[in-house]
């Protein structure tokens, strides 16, 4: 009966998984709906409306302690508001990116965000890497260069939403908040300058909420879901789901991404934007395996060690202590 509930909870995982993914992938269908609306008009309805959205999840569950704990933590209250101004910084870039034609290269930034993320780690965190690893940020940074001659330039808007989003997690790292809270805590602190934005833009005559029919502005307000609905069901596919599947998921939205670039919007793909991605996708797929092959590994090292262990007892790491 348990193992049934077991793989009953490991689907429902992934279904919730896939549907997150899949919602984050179709991004570039959205944001191109809201216009004439700029990005930072977009940008701003998002904050503000994400924040609505979510505190009402919040109320409905009754999550309330986390404010008087956040409020307590200076520290924390900083990275905070350190979360908020790069996840902004990333929101922006992203539906700029999208709006301005270069879908293509946002997608690549959420594909070499991993290789970033790792560098990131060894750079901010001192962590070691394993060879493999080193070999994957390596063809990573060819990946780069052979996109830049490809562009003609650094891809700059790959690079900034992957820098972003990698300091973005690092930043949260060190929060330790669920993710609703956290979403929360983020748009309470943009909310403010984003509400005051788009108070200034309406002054000028310059907001198109109220000048574009009641479907635009139903669309902005819709925002605050489209940024809540994916991450409820990530945080639901988490808690059901191995870290490891969850990482081998997180590549489905930049594939989608890609595809609805070439695809539905036809970019412009030439023979050096196709060699900079093979090179980008042979550094995931070296990435992954390393990853799979560390977890095996671990899982086999634990399976030994229970069954060394005498029946009945267990074993306790030299030196811990009891409490």
């Amino acid at each position: 009966m348990r193992e049934e509930k077991g793989v009953g909870e490991k689907r429902l995982g992934l279904a919730y998984g896939f549907a997150a993914y899949g919602l984050w992938g179709l991004f570039p269908l959205y944001w191109p709906l809201l216009k004439p609306a700029g990005a930072m008009e977009i940008l701003a309805h998002r904050m503000v409306w994400s924040l609505a959205v979510v505190a009402v999840v919040l109320v409905a569950l009754r999550r309330r302690a986390w404010i008087g704990e956040l409020l307590r933590q200076p520290r924390k209250m900083a990275l905070v508001a350190l979360a908020a101004a790069v996840v902004s910084v990333n929101w922006g870039l992203y539906i700029w990116g999208v709006n301005t034609g270069h879908v293509v290269e946002t997608s690549l930034g959420y594909f070499i965000n991993p290789l970033v993320t790792i560098a990131l780690g060894v750079l901010v965190l001192h962590e070691r890497l394993r060879p493999a690893q080193w070999a994957a940020v390596g063809i990573g940074g060819l990946a780069v260069v052979v996109l830049a001659v490809g562009y003609g330039r650094l891809p700059w808007i790959a690079l900034g939403l992957a820098f972003s989003f990698g300091t973005y997690g690092l930043v949260k790292k060190q929060v330790g908040m669920g993710g609703l809270e956290s979403l929360a805590a983020e748009t309470c602190v943009q909310f403010l300058p984003a509400l005051g934005f788009l108070l200034a833009l309406s002054a000028r005559g310059k907001a198109t909420f109220t000048h574009h029919g009641g479907g635009h502005a139903t669309l902005l307000v819709a925002c605050g879901l489209v940024t809540a609905v994916p991450l409820i069901f990530f945080g639901m596919s988490a808690t059901r789901l191995p870290l490891s599947t969850i990482g081998l998921m997180q590549y489905l939205a930049p594939v989608f991404q890609f595809l609805i670039g070439v695809l539905h919007f036809h970019e412009h793909m030439p023979a050096e934007r196709w060699a900079g991605f093979l090179l980008v996708w042979s550094a995931l797929v070296l990435l992954t395996w390393d990853a799979l092959r560390t977890a095996r590994r671990g899982r086999a090292a634990l399976d030994r060690a229970r069954t060394a262990s005498p029946a009945g007892e267990e074993q306790e790491p030299t030196g811990a202590v009891r409490p």
